[in-house]
Parts: C-alpha cells; structure tokens; sequence
C-alpha cells in the first residue's frame, strides 16, 4: 500500500501563494487518477482537485481559477500550487489515490 507524505503547508497572509507536495514513493502517480483533498476543523473533508491519467484536471468551484494541480511521474510526487490565497483556504490538506491510505496531511492556514 503506498503511504503518501504532504508537505509544503504554512501559515500566510490573505493573497499569498503555497505549493504543496504529496510524495508517493511506491507509486505512479501518472497511471492513477490523483487528488488533493482538505478538511477544514469541524468539517468533512473535501475534493480539491483531481489530475487523471492523461492529465486531465478537474477543480472544485471554490479553488477554480486559483489552485493549479500537477505531477512529475520521475519524482514520484504531486503538486498543488495555490495562489490567491483566502482563509477559507485553511485546512489540513491531503493527497490520494486508488489503493493509497491517508497520509499526515498538510497544515494550510491563511491568516493576516
């Protein structure tokens, strides 16, 4: 079972950017429909973003426009670059995929 590891979250202001990373070692990431998922305190966790086999990108209405996913199948990792920051945007964010458990996730909070 591959154990994926986030990293990358951190405290910034309203406006700013993060990119986060998801490594997956055990794993091609590129054969799999990979996503990034987040959980806010006090609420379920929820879709972000998916990338697909032929790079095929889906985001959730709230992050469209802001939040950019992607992969490097080499490294074995997933991106989710945020730009245009909110504090809604605060939450522990994770990545998954078919047969993968969830890792630690990545603390994200934006705040002035």
């Amino acid at each position: 079972q591959v154990h994926p590891v986030e990293s990358g979250g951190g405290l910034v202001e309203p406006g700013g950017s993060l990119r986060l990373s998801c490594a997956a070692s055990g794993s091609i990431v590129s054969i799999y429909t990979v996503g990034w998922y987040r959980q806010a305190p006090g609420k379920q966790r929820e879709l972000v973003a998916t990338i697909n086999s032929i790079g095929n990108r889906n985001y959730a209405d709230s992050v469209k426009g802001r939040f950019t996913i992607s992969t490097d199948s080499a490294k074995r990792t997933v991106y989710l670059q945020m730009n245009s920051l909110k504090p809604e945007d605060t939450a522990v964010y994770y990545c998954n995929s078919q047969g993968w458990s969830w890792g630690q996730g990545t603390q994200v909070t934006v705040s002035p």
